[in-house]
């Protein structure tokens, strides 16, 4: 099986509320942070792809149609070369609002290393994130406001600059089903567009995690 969709948007543009569309619309199961831990092989992949450049991308994406959201956001170029006929999309947002989110939601729990005596999974997890997103994304400076944001500005940019039109949807998800349906030639299901990716929810999905983190 191969993906349809490769997901290039950072983290904390509406990805959350993205998986659970392009599930409801065919393009499921959708990859997405939340699905690494659950399986510690993956861990085990995604640590080995940032620290040794090794990935099997096939054997990883087995089972799934589409990607949204880190870690796969960070090398989404190597995904959509690796599987051509694939659609990219570039999920945005507002750059001040996406800062924000980032702050006050999944940066907490990214920038500080796993605990001693922390499960060798949650230590591998850690320490992919710590590279892959913080050190090499944003230089280790994501504190610094306006170079992350300059940071993603690029990024967006880069995106739209490397991709054919014709392959590419840049999309926030405020615009709803019409756009994105459109792009993928599907048709527009009756019920309101999902929105999952709030603070509050993005806040309680760190916490139930971090409590399995605790128990693995």
């Amino acid at each position: 099986m191969a993906l349809k969709v490769v997901g290039a948007g950072f983290g904390r543009t509406g990805t959350l509320s993205l998986k659970t569309a392009l599930e409801k619309i065919g393009f499921g199961p959708c990859y997405h942070m939340a699905e690494v831990f659950p399986r510690p092989e993956h861990v085990a992949m995604w640590h080995r792809l940032a620290f040794e450049n090794q990935m099997d991308w096939d054997h990883l994406f087995s089972g799934f149609h589409a990607t949204v959201d880190w870690p796969t956001a960070r090398w989404w170029r190597e995904i959509a070369a690796h599987y051509p006929d694939a659609k990219v999309l570039l999920s945005v947002r507002d750059p001040e609002a996406w800062y924000k989110s980032m702050s006050d939601t999944i940066y907490q729990p990214m920038k500080d290393p796993a605990p001693a005596g922390a499960p060798e999974i949650v230590r591998r997890q850690s320490e992919m994130v710590r590279k892959s997103i913080l050190a090499e994304t944003f230089d280790s400076r994501f504190e610094d406001k306006a170079h992350a944001i300059d940071v993603f500005k690029r990024h967006n940019q880069a995106v739209r600059d490397s991709v054919d039109p014709a392959r590419l949807l840049v999309f926030d998800v405020r615009e709803g089903w019409a756009p994105l349906c459109r792009f993928l030639d599907v048709p527009i299901p009756d019920e309101p567009f999902p929105r999952l990716n709030d603070s509050a929810t993005t806040q309680a999905m760190i916490r139930m995690m971090s409590e399995s983190m605790r128990k693995a």
